[in-house]
């Protein structure tokens, strides 16, 4: 039997910029989660035994809001995180990236209220095609947690940070990889306060049982 091991990487390292403050600080529910502590709960609650969690802007802030919270993760320091989204994902495909490893997810803190089935469709999608570019999709609209084939790293570490990883991901992305989900979270991509107050009014009630069933 050939072990498939899949790390998990959250890219949380951004400026915030519009938001005007941390994302992977804001809270959620009446649970004590933050956005980046709902979405490492629900990649461990998916079975992602190893979460990586990538950091850069206001990073001691990030760290210490999280180890409040006692869920178990990983950090890695983008020290580059100014120059774009791809320093990050190198820097998290750093720390995943040893022998054993067969592919990586990807998930944005941006995206915090994907669900766990979409995560395990995900995954699941790539055990039975091993598709090099696996990724939740609605009609034209592509989601997010995002699987790459660990045969794609090289090319990822060769991209042009202007350019990040979309070419490669475009380039090797198939419909044997896309996985047709209606999951609002995976394709809800939370940047500005009325992002935040829209989410917050759609996802709030979901994010409560979850935390009703935890206690």
């Amino acid at each position: 039997m050939i072990l498939v091991v899949i790390p998990g990487i959250v890219l949380a390292a951004g400026l915030s910029v519009r938001m005007g403050r941390p994302k992977p600080n804001l809270p959620i529910g009446s649970a004590g989660d933050t956005f980046l502590t709902h979405l490492v709960k629900t990649l461990l609650e998916a079975g992602v035994d190893d979460v990586v969690i990538v950091v850069g802007h206001e990073q001691e802030s990030v760290m210490r809001s999280f180890a409040a919270r006692g869920v178990p993760a990983r950090f890695v320091q983008n020290a580059d995180y100014a120059s774009g989204q791809l320093s990050s994902l190198l820097a998290g495909m750093s720390v995943v990236d040893r022998p054993g490893v067969t592919a990586m997810l990807v998930s944005l803190v941006d995206v915090p209220f994907v669900s766990a089935g979409t995560v395990r469709a995900v995954v699941d999608r790539y055990h039975q095609t091993r598709a090099r570019i696996v990724r939740p999709t609605r009609g034209a609209e592509h989601g997010h947690p995002l699987l790459i084939d660990r045969s794609l790293f090289d090319l990822l570490r060769q991209s042009d940070p202007h350019l990040g990883a979309k070419p490669v991901v475009r380039a090797h992305a198939t419909p044997q990889g896309d996985v047709e989900l209606d999951d609002e979270g995976a394709f809800f991509d939370i940047d500005t306060p009325e992002d935040y107050t829209r989410a917050l009014q759609i996802f709030q009630p979901l994010s409560a049982q979850r935390g009703e069933h935890e206690a």
